[in-house]
This record gives structure tokens, C-alpha cells and sequence, in this order.
């Protein structure tokens, strides 16, 4: 059985889906430091201009886990999200309902943002037709150390192999996961190129650009290296 791990996104790029999608379990690693101004409270969506943020405000104190920041209620950024994708996505073709799925995600209440970002990670789940099941690492008691913390979550759910990204050398100790027994595979993505509203085509952005500009099904049609 073939795991794959990481932070719980907001509105995730394309790589991050690809790679659940390949492994039999997600877990999402709602249990380490929150990371200010990288994925976990924001990503990029299409503009004529190229692209711009939208992100969710954030109170957090330093060292927090993602499992305990607390969205800033004070703004409304739930109207700015819409109407940024409504301005930038007037033409896209699977506007309507790809967007009408994230408004009933904005209606209800929210209070911390990994809630906001399993749900909306679930709802691309479905709209890409991804079947992997997924659990959370706050629910496994687990060591701090990096890499025993990954092989720890691999045997607490029975995985035989693990699913890294293009980075996992920055963080990983493969020694480390050879001497478990752990087979590690190392994701290999290569950015399909597709119609975006405005030209040229830029990559790297949230997976909502695919999903309003090509619709849900375009996922896995789209050529994806193997890993």
C-alpha cells in the first residue's frame, strides 16, 4: 500500500493533486508548524495581468500547528475570493459550476483553516474524480523528528511504500526509510500545458484554474509522468 503526505493546502496546484492521486492513502499533516506566507493559507489564481493571491487571513502565533490556526474574521475574504475569480474567470467555460460548488464551501461558518482546507481539498476530490481516501496526522500520536514522523504515519496506516515529492531530499533521510523497510518513490510531474483564459500559458497555479477553465473531467485526461 502506497501513502503519500503532506500539509493541508489551500485550493492546491495541479502537482499536489497528481501525487494523491497516484497513492492508495493521503494523509494530510495537520500536525507540524504552521507556515506563514507559503501554501497553507493561500495560492494563485489567473489574471490577464498574469496572476494574483487570494488568501486566507490567518491568526497564528509562532510555532503553532496548522491544526490550531484560527482564521481573522475580521476581513471578508470570502467576498474577495469570489468576486476575484468572477472578474478573472468571466469566460471561462466551466465557470458556473465549478464556482458554485466553492460558494457553498464560503457559506459556512469557518474558525480554523485546516477544517477550511480538508474541505476544500475534499470538494476537488470529487470535481476530478480523485478516489483516494485520506485520514489526518493529528489523529496518530507521532514522534517530531522528520523523517520518523513519516515513517511512523506509514506504519501506523500498513504502508509498504511512500510517495515523495520532487523535494523529499531537503527533508527526507532515505537511510532512514531503507532501514524501516519502507519503499520510497519519488514523484516525477511534469506540468501539463492546457486553454487558460489569457495567453501565454502559466504554470504552478491553483488546480481551480483546470477545473474552471477545462471542467472536472479534463484531470485525467491531461498527460502526467509517472512517478
Amino acid at each position: 500500500m502506497k501513502v503519500t503526505i503532506h500539509q493541508p493546502q489551500f485550493l492546491p496546484w495541479l502537482g499536489y493533486l497528481d501525487k494523491i492521486n497516484r497513492a492508495d492513502l493521503f494523509v494530510a499533516l495537520d500536525s507540524v508548524q504552521f507556515k506563514k506566507n507559503e501554501w497553507q493559507n493561500r495560492n494563485r489564481i489567473r489574471t490577464a495581468q498574469g496572476w494574483q493571491w487570494v488568501t486566507v487571513p490567518v491568526l497564528h502565533d509562532f510555532g503553532q500547528l496548522i491544526k490550531d490556526v484560527r482564521i481573522n474574521q475580521t476581513t471578508d475574504w470570502r467576498a474577495k475570493h469570489l468576486k476575484a475569480l468572477e472578474m478573472h474567470y468571466a469566460h471561462a467555460a466551466h465557470r458556473e459550476p465549478a464556482l458554485a460548488g466553492l460558494r457553498a464551501i464560503y457559506k459556512q461558518s469557518w474558525d480554523r483553516l485546516a477544517d477550511l482546507n480538508i474541505t476544500v481539498i475534499r470538494w476537488l476530490f470529487g470535481e476530478f474524480g480523485i478516489k483516494t481516501p485520506m485520514r489526518l496526522s493529528s489523529e496518530m500520536p507521532l514522534p517530531d523528528e522528520p523523517t520518523e514522523r513519516l515513517i511512523a504515519i506509514c506504519r501506523a496506516v500498513g504502508a509498504t511504500s511512500y510517495l515523495a515529492g520532487a523535494g523529499a531530499g531537503d527533508y527526507m533521510d532515505f537511510k532512514k526509510f531503507e532501514t524501516a523497510g519502507i519503499a520510497v518513490d519519488v514523484q516525477e510531474f511534469q506540468h501539463p500545458v492546457y486553454r487558460q483564459c489569457y495567453e501565454p500559458f502559466v504554470p504552478g497555479l491553483s488546480a481551480i484554474d483546470l477545473l474552471l477553465t477545462c471542467g472536472g473531467q479534463s484531470f485525467h485526461s491531461l498527460g502526467r509522468t509517472e512517478p
